[in-house]
Formats: C-alpha cells, sequence, structure tokens
C-alpha cells in the first residue's frame, strides 16, 4: 500500500485544481500508467495554491473553513472532520492539501479503495501527529468493514483491535493522538448515513464560471513562466468545461503547440487553433462528446434511450457515459434524463448543425410546444 506525506508549510500543493486519482490504491501496473499519473501529480503540486487566500473560486467554502481554522486554532482544538464532494476536478483534493499548511501540521493521504481491510488503516491512524489531517480520496469506496473500524476513530480517537480467534478472542484499545479526517467523494449519495453525519462541516464544491477560470489558467500560466494574452485565458476558460482540471490541461496542451508551432506565447488565435487541432470546439464540447450526440441523434432518433443502449453502441462502459460524458452535457442541457431514458434537446441538434423534429413520434412531447387535443371519442358531454 502506498501513502504520501505532505509536511506543513513548505509542501502545499498549487492552483485551484485537484487529483483525484487512484493515488495509493496499488503499488503495482503498467509503466506507462504509472509514468503518466507521476507526471500529473507532479504538474498539480507545480499547480496548487498553498494558502486559503490563494484559492480562485468557491469563496464561500474558503471562508467557511477560515473561520474554522481559526476557531481550530484559538481553541486549541483539532479541526472538525470535513467532507468535500462534487464533481471531479473542482478542488476537494486541494482544500486538503491546503488545510495542514494553515494549521502549520502535516497530512497523510491515502484513497479508498487502497483500504481494503481495517489492518490497512493502521499505519496510517497510528504515524498521525497530535493535530494531524488523513485525507481518504474516493471515500465512498471504503469497504463497510473499514468505515465501522473508522467510527471510534473519529469520534473518541482510539480503535479496537481483536487479537485471536474464537474464546481466545481478545480486544486491545489503542488511543489515538487528536487527528481531522478529510474525505472527497464524488458520490457523496453512496456513503452511509452514520459515516455522513460523523462529519463536522460537509462542503459541497460548484463549477466555475468562466472569469474564475481564466483568472486560474493566468495565475497558473505564469508559474510556469509562459505568457499568454487575457483573450487568450478567456478562451481557454470558455473552451474548459467549468472545471479547473481541465482548464490546466488546455492550458498545457496550448503552452505546448505554442512552444512547438508559434514563437512560445500563446495568443487568442494560438489558442484557437490549439484546441481545434485537440477537436475541442468552442461549446466546450470534446470527441466524445460530439460522438455521444452523434449516436443519440443519428442512431437513436433524438431518444429516448437506455444508457445500456447507448453505451453498448458507443462500446463504452455505462459508467463511464453516466460519470465522465453525461454529467456536462446535463448540466449544459444538452440532454435530459428521462425515466424513458436519454432526449436530446434542441441545442444538442444545433450543436451537431441538424433540424430538430417538431413533432415526430416518440420526441413530441419533448419539441412541440403546441397543446394536444383529446380524440373527440375521449371528450365528455356535460
Amino acid at each position: 500500500m502506498a501513502r504520501e506525506r505532505v509536511l506543513g508549510a513548505g509542501s502545499g500543493r498549487g492552483g485551484g485544481t485537484e487529483s483525484e486519482g487512484r493515488r495509493g490504491a496499488t503499488a503495482s501496473g503498467s509503466v506507462g500508467v504509472a509514468g503518466s499519473d507521476e507526471e500529473s501529480r507532479r504538474r498539480d503540486a507545480a499547480l496548487r495554491p498553498k494558502w486559503l487566500r490563494e484559492v480562485i473560486g468557491q469563496r464561500k467554502v474558503a471562508e467557511r473553513l477560515a473561520v474554522a481554522v481559526a476557531a481550530a486554532k484559538k481553541l486549541g482544538e483539532p479541526l472538525g472532520h470535513i467532507l468535500f464532494d462534487g464533481p471531479p476536478g473542482l478542488g476537494k483534493t486541494t482544500f486538503a492539501t491546503v488545510l495542514p499548511n494553515e494549521l502549520g501540521t502535516s497530512i497523510q493521504m491515502t484513497s479508498g479503495p487502497a483500504l481494503s481491510k481495517p489492518a490497512d488503516l493502521l499505519p496510517f491512524l497510528t504515524n498521525l501527529e497530535e493535530g494531524g489531517i488523513l485525507f481518504i480520496d474516493e471515500i465512498h469506496r471504503l469497504p463497510r468493514v473499514v468505515e465501522e473500524f473508522l467510527y471510534p476513530a473519529m469520534e473518541d480517537y482510539r480503535i479496537d483491535i481483536v487479537l485471536g480467534e474464537g474464546l481466545h478472542a481478545r480486544t486491545i484499545t489503542m488511543r489515538l493522538k487528536r487527528f481531522t479526517l478529510i474525505g472527497a467523494t464524488t458520490r457523496s449519495g453512496l456513503l452511509s448515513g452514520p459515516m455522513r453525519d460523523r462529519f463536522k462541516m460537509h462542503e459541497h464544491l460548484e463549477f466555475y464560471s468562466v472569469e474564475e477560470l481564466a483568472q486560474i489558467i493566468r495565475v497558473n500560466a505564469a508559474k510556469l513562466q509562459t505568457t499568454i494574452t487575457p483573450e487568450a485565458a478567456e478562451e481557454l476558460a470558455r473552451r474548459s468545461r467549468g472545471t479547473p482540471r481541465i482548464a490546466n490541461a488546455r492550458l498545457y496542451w496550448a503552452r505546448s503547440y505554442a512552444a512547438a508551432c508559434h514563437q512560445g506565447i500563446i495568443t487568442a488565435e494560438v489558442a484557437r487553433a490549439a484546441l481545434d487541432m485537440a477537436e475541442v470546439d468552442r461549446e466546450g464540447l470534446d470527441k466524445n462528446d460530439r460522438r455521444y450526440l452523434e449516436t443519440l441523434i443519428d442512431l437513436f432518433g433524438g431518444g429516448p434511450t437506455g444508457v445500456e443502449a447507448l453505451a453498448a453502441t458507443l462500446n463504452l462502459a455505462a459508467d463511464t457515459l453516466a460519470d465522465e460524458i453525461e454529467p456536462y452535457l446535463l448540466r449544459e442541457q444538452y440532454i435530459i434524463r428521462s425515466p424513458r431514458g436519454r432526449i436530446a434537446t434542441p441545442r444538442a441538434f444545433a450543436a451537431l448543425g441538424k433540424t430538430p423534429p417538431v413533432s415526430s413520434g416518440r420526441n413530441t412531447l419533448l419539441f412541440d410546444t403546441e397543446p394536444t387535443t383529446p380524440p373527440a371519442g375521449n371528450s365528455k358531454s356535460p
């Protein structure tokens, strides 16, 4: 089991994004994937803010955390347990790595899939210093036995270890130093009620505005010693789906494109050319989004269509569609999720340059705004 330890103010992480990959889940895997994850972590570490005052966006969340941090310092108590939830890439890990710098303490990091049994959690709990922070990414994927093992640790700062089996079994209670558990999840509904209720703060992170993303891009471009014009930053921000992680990926690609094909300066024209080459259109739709919409409209007539049918046609897992592709399409009203399945909206037809059906069979209720007249045989005389 791999784990990461970040010490105090000297190891904060940079810029309005987060890294929510399977950190520490396994020590195995292909060399290519491991190298890619390591490169992504280095990039995130270079761009993340170190202090709450440096965080761009999520101001209400940052203000509440600042109050909690100030109270913990004055009262001489550990920070209350915190749960961050929201879509991937919005800053859950960023907030988790900023807080130890504010408190002057250390953080230990792991993820839910890495903790398959209570023994996997012991090294993290026993190595925590007074007031330290334990961060568990994807906490909704904790096995139930590990979750229940955490309950006394969260409430009473103790763990119960059972030695032996049967009649000879005995329980040893181990006291822990007071600590703060920070959980991050993209699916808070999958957490059990008892676990969710043990968090003193529950913060939901929202998508970012274009202005906030443009500011993040300008700040991170300066950290990368890259010149970018305000218009180029806004162009990249508009195509970043309201997500800092995607904005950073767009910035890295535009930076590489500018260095390879131009003079290293990212102008609006360079940014547009770079994103066009990456097949990201002006609405922020990438090739997978357009393929999804083309399949829904061309093959299924705009819907309604079940996600399993779409997944089989696209040769993708249904979870991939539901977790990675559909959230942005739903938020931007390209599709509607109904009990009968997914339905393409007029905006989806317009994005593909197609004309939506006005009144055709299955889509009548979606696009036909005229009131329908009941058949004459169904009318009742007064």
